[in-house]
């Protein structure tokens, strides 16, 4: 059975506590991971947040996972409390369900994520990272450089 990406993202957010901005900043004060999971070229372009953890999210897991020899050493254990931090809060929410697929049950998401945050008057700052090209915006292709080539034997 076949899914949306707007089912599957209601089925994430139904799951999590989302945190609007003000909140977000005091559960990270009390002692939860602010993880900002934007690639560099977008916190180049938009900024960043002082202080808050960048894990891209093609490594998230890897990263939180107290199991994972490639965890950072905040990840500890499954109970740690997690805030995950995207441009407008649509990646966080997935990208947030997935940890608590994996245990971490306190895991939730940014609503509105960065834009929100620097919208609410939080602090923000420009990117710690050099600028890198955009991606530009591509149709898919098939990589057909690996693509069996079946011959007749003729």
């Amino acid at each position: 059975m076949s899914v949306t990406i707007e089912q599957m993202l209601a089925a994430a957010r139904a799951r999590l506590d989302r945190l609007e901005p003000v909140d977000a900043a005091a559960a990270w004060e009390a002692g939860a991971l602010l993880v900002d999971i934007r690639p560099g070229w977008q916190r180049a372009d938009e900024g960043e947040i002082p202080g808050a953890l960048l894990i891209e999210r093609n490594h998230l897991e890897w990263r939180l996972d107290p199991t994972s020899d490639a965890r950072i050493e905040e990840a500890v254990d499954h109970d740690v409390a997690v805030v995950v931090v995207c441009s407008e809060g649509y990646t966080s929410s997935l990208a947030a369900a997935s940890l608590q697929d994996l245990g971490l049950h306190r895991a939730t998401d940014l609503v509105g994520g960065f834009h929100a945050w620097r919208a609410a008057g939080l602090p923000t700052a420009p990117a710690t990272v050099q600028p890198a090209a955009q991606p530009a915006a591509q149709p898919a292709v098939r990589n057909t450089a690996h693509t069996p080539v079946h011959t007749t034997g003729d």
